[in-house]
């Protein structure tokens, strides 16, 4: 069964270059250009994996993952998520913990620009973590 994958960045050439990378191993792929368009994508297509930039207009990734602690969101809590952003991640889970007085819950993190065949490997591996294979 084809897999279902969404992709969170406001940056369009980043969206189209990881769809294209996506799409040409069989994934299929959703996008959205900000936090509020991540959190109405994941209820209406139920993907199988998120890939998050961090760092967008209106609600940023460190909000789309404070938001999905909450009971709302618990039956997405088996959805992996893979932060993928120029933002290194030292600073970056330190920002989310000083800011939620949570860990930043991912379940990998990726600095851009990234490698196709790099992206490709990460995503699989999620997925069969996934599927417990």
């Amino acid at each position: 069964m084809q897999k279902k994958i969404l992709i969170v960045d406001d940056d369009p050439d980043i969206l189209d270059s990881i769809t294209m990378i996506l799409e040409s191993q069989g994934y299929e792929v959703v996008t959205a250009r900000d936090g509020i368009e991540a959190l109405a994508s994941l209820r209406a297509e139920k993907p199988d994996l998120m890939i998050l930039d961090l760092l967008m207009p209106k609600m940023d990734g460190f909000n789309v993952c404070k938001e999905l602690q909450d009971s709302r969101w618990s039956k997405y809590r088996n959805m992996p998520i893979m932060i993928l952003t120029s933002v290194r991640q030292e600073p970056s889970r330190r920002r989310y913990e000083l800011e939620t007085g949570l860990t930043l819950n991912v379940d990998d993190y990726i600095e851009k620009p990234i490698a196709p065949d790099l992206l490709l490997e990460r995503v699989e591996k999620l997925i069969k973590r996934r599927e417990g294979v």
